[in-house]
């Protein structure tokens, strides 16, 4: 088990999901550190967060912002990919969209890896916006 599927396997179990039930765990290098998040949900669902946010926005508070890799842990079979807008938010960190992997395991061992490009053809990016 590679470092980044132990740790975004371990990241799951700090999952707050209380309503759907649907706990993720995430695992992210970024400017060569593992830095780890779950998801954390509210009772207003549109204030939850998802753990691959809550680790990229980690990642960036303390300093690191280049992501390099990322590694989402759920129960889903086949493991989920992230949702959009996390696909989003990792897109705004990774400068090369096709160098950048997003693998998606569950605890029977199953996985699945797409780059940022695959999960989010013709993203939005700075380069769209004025000078």
């Amino acid at each position: 088990m590679s470092e980044l599927v132990a740790a975004a396997v371990a990241a799951q179990q700090g999952a707050y999901a209380p309503y759907s039930k649907f706990r993720v765990g995430a695992a992210l290098r970024v400017s060569g550190r593992v830095v780890t998040g779950a998801n954390v949900e509210n009772a207003s669902y549109g204030l939850s967060m998802c753990a691959e946010r809550t680790a990229m926005f980690a990642a960036v508070a303390s300093g690191a912002t280049e992501l390099e890799e990322v590694v989402v842990c759920t129960d889903a079979s086949p493991p989920s990919s992230p949702c959009g807008a996390c696909r989003q938010v990792l897109s705004e960190f990774a400068k090369d969209w096709h160098a950048v992997t997003v693998t998606s395991v569950n605890p029977a061992g199953e996985h699945r890896t797409w780059t940022i490009a695959q999960l989010l053809p013709d993203g939005f990016s700075g380069r769209e916006l004025p000078p």
